[in-house]
């Protein structure tokens, strides 16, 4: 709770409702201690200079080191003292220091944190929607990682080179190379084929005559001599 300030109740039920739903979401990684209220629990730094945040992160460890402080303000609570009395305070211990405001005053806590060099880690808008309230990422300083639980990313696993395979007798053998394409070939068409050149019409007529003057020279020499036997066997012998 602010020192300076004394908020209106209803204001001061909403800022520690913030409080405990930031509990909830920094216990997943941190140890939290909470002021919430008039609460003293948890201080940070000794002796008179100690100092009351809303929240305080802690490592889950035995050391319990301080790895960050949270303070949420609400609409009343951003102005110029806050910003130099608390915010400044807050932002020299040796831990990120976190800022939640209201969703209405994100311009004003801008231009306080540049006006006074207030070193903020990260700074967060909070609204609320019906009985929910919803928390936007406002600005993160460079180089800071954030604090709010990121989800896992799956990348895909990267092809595996084919591995050799291994003989009977032991040794390895290569990997099979790629069968080439089992595609049929084309043929050339018959139609496109060359056909053979045809013989001259004169050649073949001769062809022809020849083929049957060779045929019929039997034939005729068979009637040349049957017509002989028939003229003796009819001419009277001479006595």
């Amino acid at each position: 709770m602010s020192p300076i300030l004394v908020r209106p109740v209803r204001e001061q039920l909403e800022h520690d409702r913030v409080i405990r739903l930031l509990q909830a979401k920094y216990k997943r990684k941190f140890e939290v201690a909470i002021n919430p209220g008039n609460e003293q629990t948890m201080p940070v730094g000794t002796g008179p200079s100690a100092w009351f945040p809303d929240l305080v992160l802690q490592s889950q460890e035995r050391s319990r080191k301080l790895l960050g402080v949270v303070e949420v303000e609400t609409a009343e609570s951003v102005n110029h003292l806050e910003a130099m009395s608390q915010w400044a305070a807050l932002s020299k211990l040796r831990a990120p220091f976190h800022l939640y405001i209201p969703a209405s005053a994100i311009d004003s806590a801008r231009r306080l944190v540049t006006d006074h060099s207030i070193p903020v880690a990260e700074m967060w808008a909070y609204h609320a929607i019906g009985d929910q309230i919803r928390f936007t990422l406002v600005q993160r300083a460079q180089g800071e990682e954030p604090t709010r639980p990121a989800r896992a990313t799956v990348e895909p696993a990267a092809p595996r080179p084919a591995a050799a395979k291994t003989s009977s007798n032991g040794g390895a053998r290569a990997a099979t190379p790629p069968r080439a394409s089992t595609e049929p070939r084309a043929r050339p068409s018959r139609s496109s084929a060359s056909a053979p050149p045809r013989a001259p019409a004169a050649t073949a007529r001769r062809k022809a005559a020849t083929k049957a003057t060779k045929s019929s020279a039997p034939r005729r020499a068979t009637a040349a001599k049957a017509t002989r036997k028939t003229a003796s066997a009819r001419s009277p012998k001479r006595r």
